[in-house]
């Protein structure tokens, strides 16, 4: 392993303590090398919190000068809640920056290198370009093609099913299956399910541990029925409740909006909301990754509609069986095999018990 790669994967392993803290930002890490020793390391804590390269210039002070910075996702050139990042390396006089991956944020894009080597940097890029993708692959799809990122999260038996005829679905998975489902959530900035979900299990849709950040709970709610008194409903104004529609019904919109809810119109699709108008609706406000949690109406129509990039999939020990029990993924019975889609497997983190899955592209 060269020197280089060895301190951008020490970039990269701080970059991950951001995890579930940064959104919607993505997770980064830096480290400034001179002559050999660290001369300072940090990492991008919380959104709005000062970036990784700031944290590490400051530890190293004078001995910036003449270093290698190495982070793992070119530093930014623009003004947003913090200043330019690029600006702040080269006054440092940083004399070399190593970086994994360009930000594929169009506020960035190359305009962070440009900056640098206009500055008398040398860049270097491209060095655990994967690494430093996956790690921020939310952040890279939701920039990169201005829509939410979306994972569908499914804890189904093993022949496909997520609850009874009766509805009964307590419980498919094992509490430990259960808690690493609810760290699951910390990595998104949003939860979403139909509201069949919520009139059936009152849920409160948070992660385990909590965030400091917001973390939004979205309802698909297309004739308005989401009980204001509700456990969702009366925590909105703690943990932010989102609910899309398709009704015009101002009764039911002001008792969801006198407990904080916020509700949102967007146009319908048969008899349910459009999900192309709910996720623009959705990246409007700021949420660019979700985790789509059921059930399974809501699960098969964006399967249907391939509106995912991901699928972790969580299996019960279970056999159901029966005609009337629920499968995973709901809506109309397609005709031909060719109508099925088709997916290619992921590597889930170390230790995980769901498998990951891809829509093949």
């Amino acid at each position: 392993m060269t020197d280089d790669e060895r301190y951008l994967r020490r970039a990269l392993s701080l970059a991950a303590r951001g995890r579930g803290e940064t959104n919607p930002n993505p997770m980064v890490g830096c480290v400034v090398v001179n002559k050999g020793r660290v001369v300072g390391e940090g990492y991008h804590a919380r959104a709005g919190g000062p970036h990784a390269e700031i944290v590490a210039l400051r530890q190293a002070g004078e001995r910036a000068r003449g270093a290698t910075l190495y982070v793992n996702l070119e530093p930014c050139a623009h003004h947003g809640r913090t200043g330019p990042c690029a600006d702040a390396v080269v006054a440092a006089g940083i004399a070399r920056v190593v970086a994994a991956m360009g930000d594929p944020n169009r506020a960035v894009n190359g305009r962070g290198f440009a900056r640098l080597r206009r500055g008398g940097v040398g860049v270097d890029r491209g060095r655990l370009e994967a690494e430093a993708r996956a790690l921020n692959v939310r952040f890279e799809i939701a920039a990169g093609q201005r829509r939410p990122f979306v994972l569908l999260k499914v804890a189904m038996t093993l022949d496909g099913r997520i609850a009874t005829a009766s509805g009964d679905s307590r419980w498919i998975t094992s509490a430990a299956q259960r808690r690493e489902a609810r760290a699951l959530r910390r990595l998104h900035d949003a939860v979403v399910v139909g509201i069949e979900t919520v009139l059936a299990d009152d849920p409160r849709l948070l992660p385990q541990p909590r965030t400091r950040r917001p973390f939004t709970r979205v309802v698909l709610d297309t004739r308005l029925r989401l009980p204001p008194r509700g456990r969702l409903a009366a925590s909105a104004r703690r943990n932010p409740v989102v609910v899309v529609t398709s009704s015009r019904s101002a009764a039911r919109r002001r008792a969801l909006e006198a407990r904080g809810v916020r509700v949102i119109v967007v146009a319908s699709r048969g008899d349910r909301v459009s999900l192309t108008a709910t996720l623009a609706a959705l990246y409007r406000l700021g949420l660019w990754s979700l985790m789509v949690e059921g059930g399974g109406e809501v699960l098969g129509a964006f399967v249907r509609e391939r509106r995912f990039d991901q699928l972790a999939l969580f299996r019960g020990p279970l056999l159901l069986g029966g005609r009337g029990s629920r499968a995973a993924f709901g809506g109309d019975d397609p005709r031909r095999m060719a109508d099925a889609l088709r997916l290619v497997p992921g590597l889930p983190p170390r230790g995980a018990s769901y498998e990951l899955w891809y829509p093949e592209r």
